[in-house]
């Protein structure tokens, strides 16, 4: 396999391992397993997760649920608000398949009442702390006029209460995650047991990477939706989800200036390909992916005083320390662990497997 610009690597061992874990996770604690298929955004890697038994997803947008009920999946949840312009596509779909939408707000629903020609299943989402959208728990008068209007038309399916705990994301230790995720399962669970007589089949879904991989306690979750798991990252590994051998992709790019004046060393990878996500580094600055280096068949995380702190468009910095400035050559290729594997696979829309195949995304069908 020949680099010669960059090039997103994906282990597919490391990648099925973390798959096989989160699936014997949720099936040890008796919940429903609907992964996130935002990250990944393949059919090729979809059908790995089909092998160990995955037979619902979720998805981001109304495109992907197209991209992947055309790959068989017919199980599927639409994990964002719905978007009134899209009611066609979304009709369309739910003729074939078993879709599940989301809505947070009175105003869309009416919209969907009015235009909804085929049977949906409805999540009414709850805002756990995140506050991106959502209701508050607390606020069930809004929560009744919601499944007031659901329960009248008879192709809206009451399904229960869905929550993204996003804010696990921005916590600074485990002890933080724990509490979120416990904050969360409360809440859930108060709406669940408030609405379970009248809907006996009513769900509780849950879903976030860092609680899914930390936690053990999902009483009164029916169901878990993390996605970030499939590949894992540098945020994940900071927070402590995961472990740097979990990590499945690094973006592999070719170096092509050093500066020795400056310590700085100039790759062939910038915020085209690796995104601008970032997380602050111990010096207080922005902190956009890690390097990595090799020693025959170990690979090395450098550490933090190594990093790439700066991009344009097409080019990266890697800031170094003067002791492993001349660990990387120019001419050489440096593997870089993304801060948000999620978006850089977005950027990418491709994989090169360790065993060499190479893997497209639904972002390569829509070129």
């Amino acid at each position: 396999m020949e680099i010669v610009r960059p090039t997103l690597i994906l282990d597919k061992e490391v990648c099925l391992n973390n798959i096989k874990r989160m699936v014997d996770k949720a099936s040890s604690k008796g919940v429903f397993f609907r992964p996130h298929f935002k990250t990944h955004q393949s059919a090729e890697i979809g059908a790995w997760f089909r092998n160990f038994g995955v037979q619902a997803i979720t998805v981001s947008s109304v495109e992907m649920a197209e991209y992947f009920a055309d790959q068989g999946w017919d199980d599927i949840t639409i994990a964002i608000p719905i978007n009134i312009y899209e009611i066609n596509q979304i009709n369309s779909l739910a003729k074939k398949i078993k879709l599940n939408l989301l809505i947070e707000n009175k105003d869309m629903l009416i919209q969907v009442d009015k235009f909804i020609k085929s049977p949906v299943g409805m999540f009414i989402e709850i805002d756990t702390g995140h506050n991106r959208t959502g209701i508050m728990a607390s606020k069930t008068n809004q929560i009744d006029a919601l499944i007031q209007i659901i329960s009248k038309n008879k192709n809206l399916n009451f399904k229960g209460f869905l929550t993204h705990g996003g804010h696990t994301y921005r916590t600074k230790s485990k002890y933080e995650i724990f509490n979120l995720h416990f904050d969360a399962l409360l809440k859930m669970r108060s709406l669940k047991n408030r609405y379970l007589k009248d809907y006996p089949d009513l769900m509780a879904s849950l879903g976030d990477t860092p609680s899914a991989s930390i936690c053990d306690n999902f009483d009164g979750v029916d169901e878990l939706r993390p996605g970030n798991f499939v590949f894992y990252d540098l945020m994940q590994y900071n927070l402590g989800s995961c472990n740097f051998n979990d990590i499945a992709i690094r973006l592999v790019c070719p170096v092509i200036a050093k500066h020795g004046s400056r310590n700085e060393i100039t790759i062939y990878g910038g915020a085209i390909h690796i995104s601008k996500d970032s997380i602050i580094n111990i010096d207080g600055k922005n902190l956009y992916g890690q390097i990595v280096i090799r020693k025959g068949n170990e690979k090395i995380l450098l550490n933090e005083k190594n990093y790439l702190w700066d991009m344009s468009q097409e080019h990266g910095i890697l800031k170094m320390t003067y002791k492993d400035f001349d660990l990387i050559k120019v001419g050489d290729l440096v593997e870089i662990i993304p801060v948000h594997s999620c978006l850089t696979a977005n950027l990418m829309g491709k994989y090169i497997t360790t065993d060499g195949e190479e893997i497209t995304t639904i972002q390569q069908k829509m070129l």
